[in-house]
């Protein structure tokens, strides 16, 4: 097999890519080598055993990703060269696209407290040093928000932080929510810059270990706390002015959207505003390809449920929030993980050197696959800003939008 195997696979594929305008390199594992299409090779797959290539041949983007995490086939070029042309091949062989089922639809005892916090236990406590090497300064692990266009990767994160903080129309004294508060970069802006009362819950505990040294090294006092605690177990009714939740519903679950949103609800004051930051799905699309949902299942996101926009929306409304104001940021999240994608690549050896040559192929391959899904449509990211609807007459939203459209933090963040 090992023989004739390597002019099936030239065979299987030539006619693929003849006529994109662009060329594969392929290296066999008993040392042929072969370019496919016109000019230079900008992507070359080194395919380590025969098995390697079956994978290739089945253009499963799932069987691909595993392949590579497991160094059956190794990529040589850009990670997101790679993952479009994976892409177009399954589509070009007649791939066959599901919808994100697998990962929206409720399976049973999933989202059990305990469940939850192993689930993000698996996925944000790799190595805060993992995380160091690719993200912001303030490591902020959600969309950042390029104004501009041009901006770097600190200041397209500062200017998102600074623009929840206006949607919210925070004010010095509020007291103010982040659910699933990550590394507390919002936080700790929302207290530095707008002089609120900030409290953070998370349910990583090497989040909570950081959020907590960095309130000590800020000397921050009783203004700002954090909590290891799932969302559930709040305690409170009508305690905060303000609340976000910021690339944290993913994990919820869409049977629990009611739930999550009604424990907002409670702890909100009546003149209070929410504002959810997460990824949503498309309604109809079947975008992610055969295996891609089971490769984010098993590798980096268990139990992670992505809803629609209208899911989410209706969930809120649900729950007596009332949602006046939607804001898609589809382009900025492709872009913002564009830039941890390179920084990642440019910090390989000290990523692998930090958690392992598996867990480097997982999160590259899962970034740049990421970034072509936001890219391609096949998944969104909204904020949607809310108010209580409890009692008659208007709530605190103002008449026009100009408040969230003033000027931008600067790198440094207001001042």
């Amino acid at each position: 097999m090992s023989t004739t195997l390597p002019s099936s696979v030239v065979d299987a594929l030539r006619p693929l890519i003849v006529g994109r305008g662009a060329a594969l390199g392929l290296q066999f594992w008993d040392g042929r080598s072969e370019v496919l299409g016109a000019g230079s090779a900008q992507v070359t797959l080194r395919l380590a055993h025969p098995g390697a290539a079956l994978a290739l041949m089945q253009q499963d983007l799932g069987a691909l990703a595993r392949a590579y995490v497991l160094g059956e086939v190794d990529v040589e070029g850009p990670a997101q060269d790679a993952v479009r042309l994976a892409i177009d091949l399954a589509a070009a062989g007649g791939g066959q696209r599901r919808s994100l089922h697998r990962l929206l639809a409720w399976r049973p005892g999933r989202h059990t407290l305990h469940r939850d916090r192993a689930a993000i236990a698996h996925h944000y406590d790799v190595s805060n040093d993992f995380y160091r090497l690719w993200l912001d300064q303030q490591l902020v692990y959600s969309c950042a928000y390029f104004a501009r266009g041009d901006e770097g990767l600190d200041e397209a994160q500062n200017a998102k932080l600074d623009l929840i903080c206006r949607k919210l129309q925070l004010k010095p004294g509020d007291r103010f929510l982040d659910i699933g508060c990550g590394w507390g970069a919002l936080l700790l802006f929302a207290h530095r810059h707008y002089g609120v009362k900030a409290t953070g819950v998370t349910l990583s505990v090497r989040q909570f270990e950081h959020v907590r040294q960095r309130i000590h090294d800020e000397r921050c006092g009783a203004a700002v706390s954090v909590h290891l605690q799932d969302y559930r177990q709040i305690p409170g009714r009508a305690v905060f002015d303000k609340i976000a939740s910021v690339g944290m519903f993913e994990h919820v679950g869409i049977k629990n959207l009611p739930q999550y949103f009604e424990v907002i609800r409670q702890l909100l004051t009546d003149d209070g505003l929410v504002l959810n930051h997460g990824i949503t799905t498309r309604a109809g699309d079947e975008g992610v390809r055969d295996g891609a949902g089971d490769f984010i299942e098993r590798y980096v996101f268990p139990d992670g449920e992505l809803p629609t926009m209208a899911q989410a929306a209706a969930a809120m409304e649900g729950q007596a929030l009332e949602v006046f104001d939607v804001e898609g940021l589809r382009p900025h999240y492709a872009r913002t993980l564009a830039h941890w994608v390179e920084r990642l690549d440019a910090h390989r050896a000290d990523a692998v050197r930090l958690v392992g040559e598996q867990t480097y192929r997982v999160w590259r391959i899962y970034m740049a696959g990421s970034a072509q899904a936001f890219e391609r449509g096949w998944i969104s990211v909204h904020q949607l800003l809310a108010a209580k609807r409890d009692k008659p007459g208007f709530s605190q939203q103002r008449w026009n939008r100009q408040h969230m459209l003033g000027e931008l933090a600067s790198p440094g963040g207001r001042t």
